[in-house]
């Protein structure tokens, strides 16, 4: 995600002037989820920092630390000690839009599932190759998952949202590091799952994701987000924008200032920058740091 790693974790970047993770915080809150752990790693102060206790959105966070960056098999392990009961687990680089995840919980107990993983039948092989695909059989049960395949012959897509019973922590400690990329991965302790006989089931909730690994993928959501609510222009407060400046798909961040009579389309400003440019902006990410021209990249498919 560089530029963009430089400067922000990842989970905090602005979607539509809220933080990537607020999204999945407010559609646990509404399943009526109340506390909430979130384990960081890089710049995680700042997400900490902007998110606080979670008391203004409704929820309790509580923040985990990654002292070093191994993987999200030993990310999740590191909760063991705080967790009882079964639990949702959401990656920080994920945005997506889903049905009724309550469905996950209702397929856990009546199929006495060890884990359920939140799926979509995706049409786009590229995105399967961006997360991770599953193979079931004639019942739904899952008989295999595999990480970034290369060769997709699944369109079961997982999008890093699960919902685990505590034996995943036994899966986690027997789960092997990776050759490709030294890390635990997630998708190797639910095949162990697999593997020792536990029931692994899922459910096709997602109706729209995007696994963000590429600085569009950050217009991509926001674009998306303008239009699911209805607007062509979103001002956040505080911003300064030049009277005769032409909005049109526009987030404007908070505090940004637009300095002259230019034209913006399909793009972002990010909070607090500065655009002193006299020239017009299509498809562009502008930052305080930064601009980044996406016109070159195809935008608005649904991932």
């Amino acid at each position: 995600m560089h530029p963009f790693s430089d400067f922000y974790p990842k989970p905090g970047l602005p979607i539509c002037n809220k933080p990537l993770i607020q999204y999945s915080i407010e559609v646990f809150r509404e399943l009526g989820i109340r506390e909430i752990f979130v384990v960081i790693g890089h710049l995680g102060h700042e997400l900490a920092q902007a998110l606080g206790n979670g008391a203004a959105l409704g929820v309790k966070l509580r923040y985990i630390e990654q002292a070093k960056i191994l993987g999200i098999a030993s990310a999740l392990g590191q909760l063991e000690p705080y967790v009882s009961s079964p639990m949702f687990v959401v990656l920080g680089d994920i945005f997506f839009q889903a049905g009724n995840l309550s469905s996950m919980v209702d397929r856990m107990d009546e199929r006495k599932a060890g884990a359920v993983l939140a799926v979509k039948h995706e049409t786009d092989p590229e995105s399967i190759r961006r997360n991770f695909t599953v193979h079931e059989d004639q019942d739904g049960r899952v008989q295999r998952v595999i990480e970034k395949p290369r060769y997709v012959h699944s369109n079961v897509k997982g999008c890093g949202l699960y919902l685990f019973g505590l034996p995943v922590f036994d899966a986690i400690r027997r789960t092997p590091r990776t050759a490709m990329r030294d890390e635990y991965e997630i998708t190797d302790t639910i095949q162990i799952m697999v593997d020792d006989g536990l029931p692994v089931f899922t459910a096709d909730v997602v109706k729209w994701d995007v696994n963000l690994t590429a600085p569009a993928d950050v217009l991509t959501c926001n674009l998306f987000e303008l239009r699911r609510r209805g607007l062509d222009r979103l001002v956040g407060s505080g911003a300064v924008v030049h009277p005769g400046a032409r909005l049109k798909n526009v987030v404007i961040g908070e505090r940004a200032t637009i300095e002259h009579p230019i034209a913006i389309t399909d793009s972002v400003i990010f909070p607090d920058t500065v655009v002193t440019s006299e020239a017009d902006f299509e498809r562009f990410i502008v930052t305080p740091e930064v601009q980044i021209d996406c016109r070159a990249i195809a935008l608005g498919k649904n991932h």
